[in-house]
C-alpha cells in the first residue's frame, strides 16, 4: 500500500491559516490589563506627543544668538520645572529649565546644567549651542491623528505604555479563545495522584498537560483543563462532543496516529470532519486538524502527537501561530537568527528537523546530545532551536538558523 507523501510545514501551516477565521466577539480592558491581547481594532491618537517643545534635560534654555562663542554670561530671570510655563525670554536672558517642562518663547536651545557655570542670578555658558540642541520637539513622538497602533496588535508593556501616553484608560480588544484541553491515554497518571516509588509498570506522568495549560495561558487563551480521557472511543466522542459545545478550539495530546488504542481520528470523524496529517518534521510527525460540527460556526480541533517534545514543538510551530490569527493578530514568522554550529550533524534526514541547542560562551550553538523526541529535559537546558533543512547535514563551523524560545514563547 503507498504511503501518502509527507506534508511540509510550510504547506501545513498555510492550509491550517486558511482555517482561522477571526473571532468576532470583542471586549473592552482596562489598558492596566491588556498585556498579550489584540487589539480589536486601531489606535488613533486624539492630542500630540510631547505637546509642547520641551526640554530633553536639566540646564539651561537659551538664545542661540546670545551664545555664539564659548564663556557667553546670561542673566537667569526665571526657573521652569516640569508641568509649569516660563515666559517669553528676551535678548541677554536665560532660564534655568529641567527635564520635561516647556521651552519658553524665543528660546531655541538648552544648554546642559555640566556645560553650564552658575554665576549668582547669572549663568555662563561654557560651550555655544547650536539652535534645537537638547529641544524635544511637539510632536516628535505620536503626531495628532497618528495610528499609533494598528488593528491585530498583540499588544505588550511598550504598547501599553504608548496607549497610556495619549490618554487611553481602556482598549478594544480581541475576546479570548476559548480552548479545550485534554489528553488521552490509559497510561497517564496526574503527578499528585500517585507516588513516584508507587507508579504501576508502563504509568507515566502526564507532561503535556501542563506544558501545553501553560502555552496556551500565555496565547491569552481561556483555558478549559478537561484532564485525561481513557483509551475508549464511546469516552473519547463524548469528551469531544460536550467539548465542542462551548468552546472555539480543541486542543489534545496523544491518540492520533493509526494503532488500534488511537481513538481521536474515528471519534472526530463521527462528530465532524478530520485531516490527518503526516508532516515533514522531525520531532513532530503526527498532527491532525478538523471541525467539530455544531450550530453556527464549528468547533475548530487540534490534535498533537504524545511524545512531549513532539507536542512542544508541533504546538509552537503550528498551534500557535493558528491561535493567534484567530484572534486577528497580526502573524509573522519567528526570525532565524544565522548563527555557528560548535557541532557535527552528520545524518541525513528526509524530514526538516528542529534541533535543541543552546547558545555558549563562544557565540556559537552547542547542541543537546539526545535529540529523542521523548527527552523534554533537551527542551528545558536549550534555549531555542536550529531550524535544519532536510537532506543536509552539519559540520562544525556552518552557519544555521536559530529560532530563539524567548521569541517563540512571547
Amino acid at each position: 500500500m503507498n504511503r501518502p507523501a509527507l506534508l511540509t510545514l510550510d504547506d501545513a501551516l498555510t492550509q491550517l491559516l486558511a482555517q482561522a477565521q477571526p473571532l468576532t466577539r470583542v471586549q473592552t480592558v482596562s489598558t492596566f490589563e491588556a498585556d498579550g491581547r489584540v487589539l480589536a481594532q486601531a489606535v488613533i491618537s486624539a492630542l500630540q506627543v510631547p505637546p509642547l517643545d520641551n526640554s530633553a534635560m536639566d540646564g539651561y534654555a537659551v538664545r542661540v544668538a546670545d551664545c555664539t562663542e564659548a564663556g557667553a554670561t546670561l542673566r537667569v530671570t526665571q526657573r521652569i520645572p516640569a508641568g509649569s510655563h516660563g515666559t517669553p525670554l528676551q535678548a541677554g536672558q536665560a532660564a534655568r529649565i529641567f527635564t520635561g517642562a516647556p521651552i519658553p518663547e524665543g528660546a531655541d536651545a538648552v544648554v546642559m546644567q555640566e556645560e553650564c557655570e552658575a554665576q549668582g542670578e547669572q549663568v555662563k555658558v561654557l560651550k555655544a549651542p547650536v539652535a534645537g540642541q537638547s529641544i524635544r520637539r511637539a510632536g516628535e513622538d505620536v503626531a495628532l491623528g497618528a495610528q499609533v497602533l494598528a488593528k491585530g496588535t498583540r499588544l505588550n508593556p511598550a504598547s501599553l505604555g504608548l496607549a497610556a501616553s495619549i490618554g487611553l484608560a481602556q482598549l478594544e480588544v480581541a475576546s479570548k479563545p476559548r480552548v479545550a484541553l485534554f489528553s488521552t491515554g490509559d497510561e497517564l497518571v496526574m503527578p499528585g495522584d500517585v507516588a513516584p516509588q508507587d507508579m504501576p509498570a508502563g504509568a507515566i506522568y502526564n507532561a503535556n498537560r501542563f506544558f501545553l495549560r501553560a502555552l496556551l495561558q500565555r496565547l491569552g487563551c481561556e483555558v478549559t483543563d478537561l484532564g485525561i480521557v481513557p483509551d475508549q472511543r464511546d469516552a473519547t466522542i463524548q469528551a469531544l462532543r460536550e467539548a465542542a459545545q462551548h468552546h472555539d478550539v480543541i486542543v489534545t495530546s496523544g491518540g492520533v496516529s493509526v494503532g488500534e488504542e488511537d481513538h481521536i481520528k474515528p471519534a472526530v470523524q463521527a462528530l465532524g470532519e478530520l485531516n490527518l496529517w503526516q508532516l515533514a518534521i522531525k520531532p513532530g510527525k503526527p498532527f491532525a486538524y478538523g471541525k467539530i460540527h455544531r450550530q453556527g460556526q464549528p468547533c475548530h480541533f487540534m490534535g498533537l502527537p504524545g511524545n512531549p517534545v513532539s507536542s512542544f514543538v508541533t504546538f509552537l510551530l503550528l498551534v500557535r501561530p493558528f491561535l493567534l490569527a484567530l484572534q486577528g493578530a497580526q502573524v509573522s514568522d519567528i526570525p532565524r537568527i544565522p548563527m555557528v554550529a560548535h557541532f557535527d550533524w552528520p545524518r541525513v534526514d528526509k524530514r526538516r528537523e528542529f534541533l535543541r541547542v543552546r547558545r555558549n560562551a563562544q557565540g556559537g550553538l552547542d547542541l543537546f546530545p539526545n535529540q529523542s523526541s521523548g527527552v523534554l529535559t533537551s527542551a528545558v537546558w536549550g534555549d531555542g532551536v536550529v531550524d535544519h533543512p532536510a537532506g543536509q547535514t552539519i559540520a562544525k563551523g556552518d552557519t544555521v538558523r536559530f529560532i530563539s524560545f524567548a521569541e517563540w514563547l512571547a
